[in-house]
């Protein structure tokens, strides 16, 4: 035996014993021994960490980072011997018998080791352990593979013709065919080999589809990043224990080996993924100074801040003033972005005629965040099936713009250019956070139909043209005070969304500033037309959103009095005889949403009366578009009453607030007599 061979064997053994690897592995034998029956292929995963065994030897280290596939021969080889001097499992019978899955805790932090699935050219030529990221667009259904197959000579005089000589095991990126099929020989006598059907040994294989993050970019509406790259998915192979190991939409770190598959005519470059990490980016530790200095400039009121960033927010597309409160609807719903299954989710309705001027804000807007989806009208918002490419017939769900947006925006354009059919789906999923994709079996070869439940964890931002919708249906006469047209729109889907805004209100006289601000840019594209855009630059409010968001926030008992009792007041005042309350179920949760929305935009970790106030002004004016006005009967424009000029303006704005205070206080005692909320008398 080669002398290094020999000592690498040492090493191993030293190394599962000092690591606890040892153990690990005499339990796995124990199973195996118990179950008093014959496998083809005994099989082991051993955890690597490729500092500790550097340490122990170099060369050895070395071996398991690059050569992988043969290095596994080496601690196969240790774990036979382990085996037949313990008498660990006493129906083994030939090294072969045993499959060994090397699983690497981690790589080398050098670009050496890193597969950017974006650059050229794409290395699969290499087996050895690569490390890569990306997000799941594409996943399909699990199916069984062959791990291991037993073989015998068909020549009966030949010693192969009985026993565990002769076991076939998957290699990475090998196919079916390599594994198992008719025409392999004998390696003794060349005669041809049968295989032993009884002892074929089958596991679990799932085919990801995997593209890198840097999608996301290319699927903003808007975007400050002007560099050119190249994009293009690719394929991981799942085994066993890591089948549904993956979600589609989330972003994972993976290490594996790369190879290259023949489907037909075609090679398909894929990865045999070894270990998947879901991968969460930090975000920002800080905002920017100027954040600081506006936040202590304006910390005597507990509106003013807020007010003061939706005046100057999206200064590059919008005149500083215009759209406030729109723009502070964005921000709120921009802050209740995560990843969490219950996370409080808060979606914007927009009706308006300046449909131009709507959507730049809005595309602006998207790429504050890491997940912002522009949704392309060509494609599907909801995941859909399609038959796999790999040659297997199985269903492969399909990521969409929804999916993709996870922990995000997904921004779907005009709702009223959709069909009954979509949204219904859109109404279905904003009521349930989730869809379900129907599989039916004899499509796609399996015997039974599945349905498969996607998790949608987006907000969603939309618009309606209430120039063009007019156009397409004769408008109801039959109008409450307050109350907008939005019959076009399913009412139910309208409910579904946590705000609704009409962003052109008779006092805001919006036409000539916008104007004025649009001809300009369009002269010159990159200049910077007012001093909030250098001081407050995009990368400030991308810092400041990504911090804000990841802010846990409390409800104090005199917010939530304030909320419950405005909710049960409003669902006595909001009600009619026929169809009893108009106000959704889902108000209360939008309620909380928002006021706590408005304390993570005030960068503050408890909610305040202030931000209950702020919630129920937005939602309240929601309401009245939606159904007319109530007796709380507050303004057009409840939040921005008045243009915000300088701090005269912000002071005149706190005492209308604490007037609006006041009132909502007065109306809950009205119509909610039973809720207890505590009166500042002074």
């Amino acid at each position: 035996m080669d002398p290094e061979i020999q000592k690498m064997k040492e090493v191993v053994l030293v190394y599962l014993d000092r690591s606890g690897g040892l153990q690990k592995f005499v339990h796995d034998c124990k199973k195996y021994n118990d179950s008093k029956q014959s496998y083809a292929v005994y099989r082991f995963i051993i955890s690597i960490n490729p500092s500790d065994i550097a340490e122990l030897d170099a060369t050895l280290g070395n071996y398991i980072l690059h050569n992988p596939l043969q290095a596994a021969q080496i601690f196969q080889s240790v774990c036979f011997v382990a085996i037949k001097t313990l008498s660990l499992i006493e129906q083994l019978q030939t090294e072969a018998q045993i499959s060994i899955l090397l699983r690497p805790t981690h790589l080398p932090p050098l670009p050496s080791y890193v597969l950017s699935l974006s650059a050229h050219p794409f290395n699969y030529t290499s087996q050895r352990f690569y490390m890569s990221e990306g997000i799941v667009i594409a996943m399909g259904t699990v199916t069984k593979y062959t791990q291991g197959a037993r073989f015998l000579c068909t020549e009966e005089t030949c010693p192969f013709s009985e026993g565990f000589r002769c076991i076939r095991v998957h290699c990475p990126g090998a196919t079916e065919s390599a594994t198992v099929r008719t025409d392999f020989v004998c390696s003794l006598c060349s005669s041809p080999l049968q295989e032993d059907m009884k002892f074929r040994v089958l596991g679990d294989k799932q085919i990801v589809e995997m593209i890198d993050a840097k999608i996301l970019n290319a699927l903003k509406g808007y975007s400050t990043d002007k560099s050119h790259f190249r994009i293009q998915a690719f394929t991981l192979f799942l085994r066993d224990e890591l089948a549904n190991k993956m979600t589609i939409g989330n972003h994972y770190r993976i290490i594996g080996i790369p190879a290259c598959v023949q489907n037909g005519l075609q090679m398909t470059a894929c990865i045999e993924v070894n270990s998947v990490q879901l991968y969460k980016p930090n975000g920002p530790s800080f905002v920017s100074d100027n954040f600081k200095y506006l936040l202590s400039l304006t910390s005597s009121s507990c509106w003013r801040f807020t007010a003061v960033l939706a005046n100057i927010f999206a200064s590059q597309v919008v005149p500083p003033g215009t759209y406030n409160t729109l723009k502070l609807a964005i921000l709120l719903s921009l802050v209740q972005t995560c990843e969490k299954e219950n996370a409080d989710y808060l979606d914007l309705l927009i009706m308006t005629s300046d449909t131009l001027v709507i959507d730049r804000l809005l595309n602006y807007s998207l790429c504050l965040l890491p997940r912002g989806i522009r949704h392309p009208p060509s494609s599907d918002i909801f995941p859909s099936v399609s038959k796999d490419k790999h040659g297997t017939g199985s269903a492969s769900i399909q990521a969409c713009s929804a999916v993709l947006a996870k922990g995000g925006i997904c921004y779907i354009g005009d709702l009223s250019s959709y069909k009954k059919d979509k949204l219904e789906l859109l109404q279905s999923v904003l009521e349930s956070r989730t869809t379900t994709v129907f599989i039916p079996g004899k499509k796609y070869g399996e015997e039974a139909d599945q349905q498969v439940t996607v998790s949608v964890q987006t907000n969603f931002w939309s618009f309606v043209d209430v120039d063009s919708s007019s156009k397409k249906h004769i408008q109801k006469e039959n109008f409450l005070i307050g109350q907008m047209d939005v019959s076009l729109i399913p009412v139910n889907l309208v409910d579904g969304f946590g705000l609704l805004i009409y962003n052109e209100f008779p006092s805001c006289r919006l036409s000539s500033p916008v104007v004025h601000h649009t001809l300009r840019k369009a002269i010159n594209p990159e200049a910077m037309l007012y001093k909030a855009s250098q001081q407050f630059r995009t990368q400030d409010y991308e810092e400041f959103i990504l911090f804000a968001r990841n802010l846990h926030v409390e409800l104090s008992s005199e917010a939530e009095s304030l909320i419950q009792g405005y909710y049960l007041a409003s669902r006595r005042v909001r009600r009619d005889s026929i169809h009893g309350s108009t106000l959704s179920a889902s108000a209360l949760k939008i309620l909380i949403s928002l006021a706590k929305a408005h304390a993570k935009l005030s960068l503050r970790q408890t909610v305040l009366e202030e931000d209950a106030v702020i919630a129920i002004l937005l939602l309240e004016s929601s309401l009245t578009l939606k159904h007319g006005t109530s007796a709380l009967c507050v303004a057009p424009n409840p939040v921005f009453p008045f243009d915000l000029s300088d701090e005269n303006s912000l002071q005149q704005r706190d005492i209308y607030l604490m007037q609006c205070h006041h009132q909502l206080l007065k109306f809950i005692a009205a119509y909610s007599p039973g809720i207890h909320i505590n009166t500042n008398e002074e």
